[in-house]
């Protein structure tokens, strides 16, 4: 499913000054929620607007360094204080440990802010945090240190993630936990019915905005900005989506690889989304082709995003509030020519966009998910008629919810042929070398983590 927050651009240092202490304070209960299993975004819908973009960006820092924020900690405190009290402690040394990223705020000035938040969150406490945060700036190298012989302090992943990307990418896996805490790179995707990409480039560069095209339709941003500031994008001309992502539509369509495609859909194909919300992936289908789609979720709410997509886009689907394994449900028995399948999975591809997700995953989450991906594909299956195409695809590393789930669903399903023309992706890393796909573009970023697979059927 795709995943994308239109203030994920936000830095810091692009939002209103507002007082430090405020946005700690909602730091904290945004951390406080994330450790109590709630997502950052339904902790950031409670966050006043005002403070939402300051809040996000320190948030985001404090979760991509929690590990290491946490052994921090336990090397200051022993005994954890109050789970409110704590989740402002470990985000303030999140925000004082030596990353490498520019410091969005002195020293002097963090620790200054965090004693006025800790009087405002628990008066008690505020000498004990200004005593801890004192003490590790006192420290910090032999704490640092330290640190190096705790992995998740090290990784800034639960164990049990780094060990399953350890099995899965033996050679790769520390550069996939890396890559996990950097930021990631904004891309658009053009709307070809009414731009293309070198085009827009101009437009950006006319609003002071440096940008670079690959390809027709992506557009990588040299630095994120604000989804407001994108000329044209109310009114439809572009849309923010991974250059990962971008690589579904083409690919069902059969316009990926031109020169060893065969004949792509016919006009007016019968085209099923499956778990379509947000509606990037449905939109860019519309974008590219004349088709009958029909886009389902099962989420009410988040069937309204894909209508306002379509609407802001000028596009045209048929939408159903729906659980795409219950085809009773809502299948008319007419067989789709294409399915895309963008399954529910761990989202562990895409942690730079959403730092929350290590910490919210629990080991037995990816067999369950992998339980629902494997009901999807069977069930859907027979929807599709002879000769169509599914696409399978999740923006995940970990191989059960890709190479194997593949593998075990053509063991299930006789008629079932993974496709060579276009070939399948398989795995894709988000790693600046594995630009595997002759057709993905070469961005100067590496693009999310994904998993595809197009299915032909006998």
């Amino acid at each position: 499913m795709e995943h994308y927050s239109r203030l994920a651009a936000v830095t810091v240092s692009s939002t209103p000054s507002l007082p430090l202490a405020r946005l700690l304070n909602h730091t904290a209960d945004a951390v406080q929620a994330v450790r109590a299993g709630q997502s950052l975004n339904d902790a950031l819908a409670r966050c006043p607007a005002d403070a939402r973009p300051g809040t996000q960006a320190l948030s985001f820092h404090v979760l991509r360094w929690l590990g290491s924020a946490l052994g921090a900690r336990a090397a200051l405190a022993p005994k954890a204080p109050a789970p409110a009290v704590d989740a402002l402690l470990v985000s303030a040394l999140a925000l004082l440990w030596p990353s490498g990223e520019p410091a969005p705020y002195t020293e002097h000035t963090l620790v200054d802010q965090a004693v006025t938040a800790a009087r405002q969150r628990a008066k008690a406490s505020a000498p004990f945090v200004n005593a801890v945060l004192r003490r590790f700036l006192r420290e910090r190298d032999a704490i640092v240190e330290a640190a190096r012989r705790d992995a998740v302090a090290v990784h800034n992943h639960p164990a049990w993630w780094a060990e399953r990307l350890g099995r899965d990418w033996p050679q790769q896996w520390p550069a996939l936990l890396a890559a996990n805490n950097q930021r990631a790179p904004m891309a658009l995707r053009v709307n070809r019915r009414r731009t293309d990409a070198a085009a827009y480039v101009e437009r950006l560069a006319a609003a002071g905005i440096a940008a670079r095209a690959h390809g027709d339709s992506t557009v990588l941003l040299d630095h994120p900005v604000p989804v407001p500031r994108l000329p044209g994008f109310a009114d439809g001309d572009v849309s923010v989506q991974d250059a990962a992502a971008q690589l579904a539509a083409p690919l069902l369509l059969g316009s990926a690889h031109p020169e060893v495609s065969k004949e792509g859909l016919p006009p007016k194909a019968h085209v099923l989304d499956a778990c379509a919300a947000p509606g990037g992936k449905t939109a860019h289908l519309l974008e590219l082709a004349d088709l009958d789609v029909l886009a389902l979720d099962s989420d009410a709410e988040r069937l309204k995003r894909i209508a306002e997509t379509l609407q802001r886009l000028q596009l045209r689907a048929r939408t159903a509030c729906a659980d795409a394994a219950d085809t009773a449900a809502w299948w008319d028995g007419r067989p789709f020519d294409a399915i895309l399948l963008d399954a529910p999975c761990s989202a562990s591809g895409i942690v730079r966009r959403h730092p929350d997700v290590r910490w919210l995953r629990r080991p037995g989450d990816i067999a369950a998910l992998a339980r629902i991906q494997a009901g999807l594909l069977d069930a859907l299956w027979p929807t599709l008629k002879p000769g169509g195409r599914l696409l399978y695809c999740t923006c995940s590393v970990f191989k059960a919810e890709g190479q194997d789930q593949i593998d075990a669903f053509l063991q299930r399903q006789t008629d079932a042929n993974v496709a060579k023309h276009p070939p399948s992706p398989g795995h894709l890393l988000p790693l600046p070398d594995n630009q595997q796909e002759p057709h993905a573009p070469t961005t100067g970023a590496s693009p999310d983590g994904f998993f595809y697979a197009l299915l032909i059927k006998r």
